[in-house]
C-alpha cells in the first residue's frame, strides 16, 4: 500500500512533453490519474500511455481541478498564465521554463545538488535551464569538496534545445545541402546544417546572450554562492540531439587529478567515460537518450595549477529539462512534499 498521485502535463504534445510521458512509465511513477494538456492546435489528439489512448485536452480555468502536481513545460508566457491557477486549484507546479526561475520565493532545483531547497517551495519549484543542470551535475560533487572559485563555460548546444521542428529543419536542410540545394533556415535565423552559430537568444548590454546569462544566474542560485564567478559562450552545433560542454574550473589551489576523477566516478548521475588511447570521451550521439551526464578529458589546466579542464555530454531533453523534473516530483514524494490524492489500490 502506498500512495498515488494525480498528475498533469501541461505541454504533453511536445519534445518534453513526450519524454516525461515515457519516463512517468518507466519510472513507475505512483500515479492515480494523468491529464494531457496543450494548446487548442493538440485538441483531439491522443498519447499512448501504459498500453492506452489518453486525450489531449485543451488547457482552460477548471483544467487544475482534482490535479496534485503539474509538470509544465509549455513556454514561459503560457506557465505565467497557468502556474498561479493550478497552485490556487491545490497543485504543485514543477515548471520548465524560464519564468519563475530566478523568483527569490521559488526553488530552483537539482536533485543531486540542493534537494533541501525544495522545502521552501510555495506550491512552484523551477526546473533550471538545460545547460546549467548538466553543468551543474557534473561540477558540484567537486565544488563539495574544494569550492569552486571560477568557471569558464563553452556550450556546444544541440538542435533539440529548440524543439521538434528545429531537429526536423536540421534534417531537412542538410538533406538539400548534400543535393546541391539552398538549406532555408525557418526556426533557427541562419541555417545549421553544417554549419555553427553563436546561441541566438537576445544579447544584453554586456555583449553576453541569454542563454549565457542563465548559466551565471541559475548556477549562482542552486549552489547557494551568489558572487560565484561564471562566464559562458554558448554555441549552437549542428547535433540532432545532446549538448556537450568544455567546462574550465577554478580552484584556490590544485584539485589532483586523479582525486576528481574518483569523485566524479562515485558522483549521482555521472558517468565517466575516458580512454586517452583510443582518444575516445563523450559524445552526443552516446549520451543521447541517456539519464546520466558523460564526462571525460578531465585534465590539469597547463595555464593555471588551480585549475580544471572538463568535457561533458548530456541528453538536454532528458537529464536537462524531463528527467529532472520528474526526479523533483520523486524528491517532493520522499520527503512528503507532495499531497497524495489517495491511498494506490491494493
Amino acid at each position: 500500500m502506498g500512495q498515488s498521485y494525480r498528475v498533469a502535463i501541461l505541454g504533453a504534445t511536445g519534445a518534453v512533453g513526450a519524454e516525461l510521458l515515457q519516463l512517468l512509465e518507466s519510472r513507475y511513477f505512483p500515479l492515480s490519474n494523468l491529464k494531457l494538456l496543450a494548446s487548442p492546435r493538440s485538441a483531439g489528439k491522443t498519447v499512448s500511455f501504459q498500453g492506452e489512448h489518453l486525450p489531449v485536452e485543451v488547457v482552460d480555468e477548471h483544467a487544475f481541478d482534482d490535479v496534485d502536481l503539474v509538470l509544465a513545460s509549455a513556454g514561459g508566457s503560457t506557465s505565467k498564465t497557468w502556474a498561479q491557477r493550478a497552485i490556487s486549484a491545490g497543485a504543485v507546479v514543477i515548471d520548465n521554463s524560464s519564468a519563475f526561475r530566478m523568483d527569490p520565493k521559488v526553488p530552483l532545483i537539482v536533485p543531486e545538488v540542493n534537494p533541501d531547497d525544495a522545502a521552501a517551495h510555495q506550491g512552484l519549484i523551477a526546473n533550471p535551464n538545460c545547460t546549467t543542470i548538466l553543468m551543474a551535475v557534473a561540477t558540484y560533487p567537486l565544488h563539495r569538496v574544494q569550492p569552486i572559485r571560477r568557471i569558464v563555460a563553452s556550450t556546444y548546444q544541440s538542435a533539440s534545445g529548440a524543439g521538434a521542428r528545429a531537429m526536423e529543419e536540421v534534417r531537412v536542410q542538410s538533406r538539400a545541402i548534400l543535393n546541391d540545394e539552398e538549406a532555408i533556415p525557418e526556426i533557427f535565423p541562419f541555417p545549421l546544417a553544417f554549419n555553427l552559430f553563436p546561441h541566438n537568444s537576445k544579447f544584453d548590454d554586456q555583449g553576453y546572450c541569454e542563454e549565457e546569462m542563465k548559466m551565471v544566474h541559475e548556477t549562482r542560485k542552486i549552489f547557494g554562492v551568489p558572487d560565484l564567478r561564471v562566464t559562458a559562450t554558448c554555441v549552437r552545433v549542428p547535433v540532432l540531439r545532446a549538448h556537450s560542454e568544455a567546462l574550465n574550473l577554478e580552484f584556490d589551489s590544485r584539485f589532483k587529478v586523479a582525486q576528481a576523477k574518483e569523485i566524479l566516478s562515485q558522483a549521482p548521475g555521472v558517468r565517466i567515460v575516458e580512454d586517452w588511447q583510443s582518444n575516445y570521451f563523450p559524445m552526443p550521439i552516446e549520451a543521447s537518450g541517456l539519464d546520466e551526464v558523460l564526462v571525460g578529458r578531465i585534465r590539469q589546466d597547463i595555464s593555471n595549477p588551480h585549475c580544471l579542464e572538463l568535457w561533458l555530454c548530456g541528453d538536454q531533453i532528458r537529464k536537462g529539462a524531463a528527467l529532472n523534473a520528474v526526479q523533483i516530483a520523486e524528491l517532493l514524494i520522499e520527503k512528503d512534499l507532495l499531497k497524495p490524492a489517495m491511498a494506490m489500490a491494493k
